[in-house]
């Protein structure tokens, strides 16, 4: 081999090594760390699918294939990217960036090594199960009610009949109390999964919790129509 190709092959591989190296000196305990501003819309369990795909490990994997998750972006879905050191630092240093027109509207980690920790977090199974939603359980709540089990909420946050009345609506909940709410101020969600709410028993989640921009999540959509009353 001509010495100058012969730099260039030696430099070549001590570069990768080297690149190699830097992401290999994340770690994954402060990884866990940096995850608790992803674990409002990600999840780490198998299928388990919130505002964003489970990441259940999600390196090696290709973009926009997460199986059961369906609302991927176009641009994300024919980006032909596949997950590894490299490009998952470079989507969550700017997502946008990194893939145009993408949905995620989150404005990435500026910090280079708090990214190669997190991507350390993401590539090691050992560390991932179990890591809580920041904020606890209240917080959880807030920003993710699948996080804990609808079902069992207190009475007092269990819906028991809904009335809607000019630009207002009077929940009235199993506790007995009525809340009203200005109309803007509600918002109506649907949970599905094995933690939401029990069939025809929506629920008030949410921040304020009494009048001020809560929200109630029903089992299904065909709930909402028929449990408001038009009355006033």
């Amino acid at each position: 081999m001509h010495r100058f190709g012969f730099l260039i092959s030696v430099t070549a591989t001590l570069l990768t090594a080297a690149a190699a190296q830097v992401f290999a000196a994340g770690d994954p305990a402060t990884g866990a760390q940096v995850f608790g501003a992803c674990a409002a819309c990600h999840s780490l369990e198998p299928g388990k699918h919130l505002t964003g795909p489970s990441l259940d490990y999600v390196v090696g994997r290709k973009a926009g294939t997460a199986e059961g998750f369906v609302r991927y972006s176009p641009a994300l879905k024919n980006s032909g990217v596949i997950w590894n050191d490299n490009t998952l630092d470079a989507w969550l240093q700017d997502p946008q960036k990194f893939i145009p027109q993408n949905l995620m509207t989150f404005p990435g980690i500026k910090d280079a090594r708090a990214r190669e920790h997190l991507i350390a977090f993401l590539k090691d199974p050992g560390t991932k199960r179990g890591t809580p939603a920041p904020g606890g359980m209240m917080g959880g709540m807030m920003g993710n009610p699948q996080l804990v089990d609808l079902k069992k909420l207190p009475p007092v946050d269990q819906v028991k009949a809904i009335r809607y009345c000019r630009d207002s609506y009077f929940l009235t909940t199993v506790s007995g109390q009525t809340i009203p709410f200005w109309e803007f101020n509600l918002r109506f969600k649907t949970d599905s999964s094995a933690n939401g709410p029990a069939k025809g028993k929506p629920v008030l989640v949410g921040s304020g919790m009494r009048g001020d921009r809560s929200f109630i999540v029903f089992s299904s959509p065909a709930e909402i129509s028929r449990f408001i009353e038009r009355r006033c």
